[in-house]
Formats: C-alpha cells, sequence, structure tokens
C-alpha cells in the first residue's frame, strides 16, 4: 500500500472501505461484518478521519477513490 493515509487504516475499516467500493450501503455492510449499523457508521467515520477527507466533499466517493487507487489490477 503506497498511500501512508490508506496504511493508516486498521483491517476491520479497510475491509469496510471496501465494501463501500463494492456500492454497498451501509446496511449492507452491517450485515455482512456482523455489526450494528451504528458500529459501521463509527468505523466509516474514522475512515474519513484517518484519510483525512473534508467534510465539504462527498468524502464516501473520494474515500472508494482512495482506496481504488491502490487497489491491485486485476
Amino acid at each position: 500500500m503506497n498511500d501512508p493515509k490508506l496504511a493508516r487504516l486498521g483491517e476491520q475499516e479497510r475491509e469496510i472501505l471496501a465494501l463501500m467500493a463494492e456500492g454497498c450501503s451501509n446496511a449492507t455492510i452491517a450485515a455482512r461484518v456482523c455489526l450494528s449499523t451504528a458500529s459501521v457508521e463509527r468505523h466509516i467515520s474514522a475512515v474519513f478521519a484517518k484519510l483525512e477527507l473534508p467534510h465539504t466533499a462527498n468524502r464516501r466517493v473520494l474515500a472508494v477513490l482512495s482506496y481504488l487507487s491502490q487497489a491491485p489490477r486485476r
């Protein structure tokens, strides 16, 4: 992982970000990782903070773009 900000993410945060990149809603993510929706929302907030995303932009899209820029090519 070349992006030092992405390297800050914990394993569960990376998993949640990957599911966000797949287009999953918070409720779908919660079901897939066996957490409450509130827990998923807290993890997503932590992802936004660790990636230092501005509050004025669409942070979910920016987070996914950061993730996809570092994802291995298939």
